[in-house]
């Protein structure tokens, strides 16, 4: 099969699969009024797809490196599948939303390093760093319209609806795969399998892939991007809603058409992040985007009552800055870890990675209720904060590190 073939076909999958990623989101005021939920259990629902992802990453990866990826995806898929319909028709408050969120969570952990590894182990052609930032930078497309969609569905039908009808895309991304990624036949993938629980956390070769030191700083900084990143997600719409109702200047956008706007200027940031940081350096241009990043949320946050074309510009700097590492971080690791390690890395990345992922919603959610709650301004400084600091602190440590040596 053609490099362009299945670079499209992963592509394509990469945006369904994500279909789900930001309908909660979207659903999570009208949630938290039905259920009658805290900040902090609204956000830790949102967490609790992390948890997930967590849960399910690490096997999921240690598999491909004896697996063909291609069935750890459609496993991945099917496992989403399930818990989009079981948000739709199952879940009826806090405790079923965790069980089905984690289910979503887990199905997307077999869907996106496995789907990078379909790509890394069938292209040998080209620039692979160059295909990756694209497959990372489309994990924003997905995320876009998951925000659209979500909200269209929202406003013309229920919540349940969303759910419903969004499961479609992990289906049609399953489909995708089986019929038009072909099977590897090397006898390396066809191996008979036999798991030790160190297979699947495999603690000793996580140790090897820290000592290095370049992979672990790529690591480290995927762990504060990903709190920053999914935090900000999670939130971004009520946020949104918040300074429609304090600006006297209307927004031309809804509050979900806004955060599906906003994720679309994180695919070009994505792409052109990798593109300038093969030039001036990887780390170098981690530590100018993770600075940004936090001035610009923190300017985000005090723009609540401002006009909406004010608050959109720091929204979108805040997310291009956000994005403008992605890539790099996860090519950086890929190329600093050698092949035989490979897969255990990108399995200790992406796990670590989405556990700030799920740290991130919870601590934003309970700074804001101990902060005033969400009708408080102030108290949307302090959430705000809360998450952009630890990218300014990385890089803070990262330089003194460095000084030091």
């Amino acid at each position: 099969m053609k490099t362009k073939n299945i670079i499209i076909c992963m592509l394509c999958s990469q945006v369904l699969t994500l279909l789900g990623f930001a309908s909660y989101a979207v659903t999570l005021n009208t949630l938290q009024q039905e259920w009658s939920l805290s900040n902090f259990q609204s956000g830790f629902i949102a967490s609790i797809f992390f948890f997930g992802y967590i849960g399910f990453v690490s096997c999921a990866t240690v598999l491909t490196d004896r697996l063909d990826a291609r069935k750890i995806y459609l496993i991945g898929v099917g496992i989403e599948f399930i818990g989009l319909i079981g948000l739709a028709t199952l879940t009826t408050g806090f405790y079923s939303a965790l069980f089905f969120m984690f289910l979503n969570g887990a199905g997307v952990a077999g869907a996106y390093m496995p789907g990078l590894k379909i790509i890394t182990d069938r292209v040998k052609t080209g620039e692979l760093t160059r295909y990756i930032s694209f497959y990372t930078a489309f994990f924003g497309v997905g995320v876009g319209l998951s925000y659209l969609l979500s909200g269209i569905i929202l406003a013309t039908f229920n919540w349940h609806y969303v759910y419903g009808m969004i499961a479609i895309g992990p289906l049609l991304a399953w489909l995708i795969v089986y019929f038009l990624i072909e099977p590897l036949t090397d006898k390396k993938w066809q191996s008979n399998l036999n798991l030790h629980w160190k297979d699947i956390f495999p603690i000793d070769r996580w140790k090897l892939v820290l000592k290095n030191k370049d992979a672990s700083t790529y690591i480290w900084g995927y762990v504060v991007h990903s709190l920053e990143l999914f935090a900000s997600r999670s939130w971004l719409v009520a946020f949104f809603l918040i300074c429609a109702s304090s600006t006297d200047y209307p927004p031309l956008l809804s509050g979900t058409e806004s955060a599906s706007l906003i994720n679309f200027f994180g695919v070009p940031a994505s792409i052109l992040g990798n593109e300038i940081a093969i030039r001036i350096g990887r780390k170098k241009w981690i530590y100018i985007a993770m600075v940004l990043s936090t001035i610009f949320g923190i300017l985000l946050s005090l723009s609540i009552g401002q006009a909406w074309w004010l608050v959109m510009i720091f929204a979108i700097l805040h997310s291009l800055f956000i994005m403008a590492d992605s890539a790099t971080l996860t090519a950086g690791l890929v190329t600093s870890t050698s092949d035989q390690l490979k897969g255990a890395a990108m399995g200790l990345h992406s796990m670590m990675g989405f556990g700030g992922g799920l740290l991130g919603p919870s601590i934003f959610g309970f700074v804001l209720d101990i902060s005033g709650g969400q009708q408080q301004p102030s108290a949307w400084v302090f959430a705000y904060l809360s998450i952009v600091i630890w990218g300014f602190v990385f890089v803070a440590y990262q330089l003194k590190r460095k000084t030091t040596n």
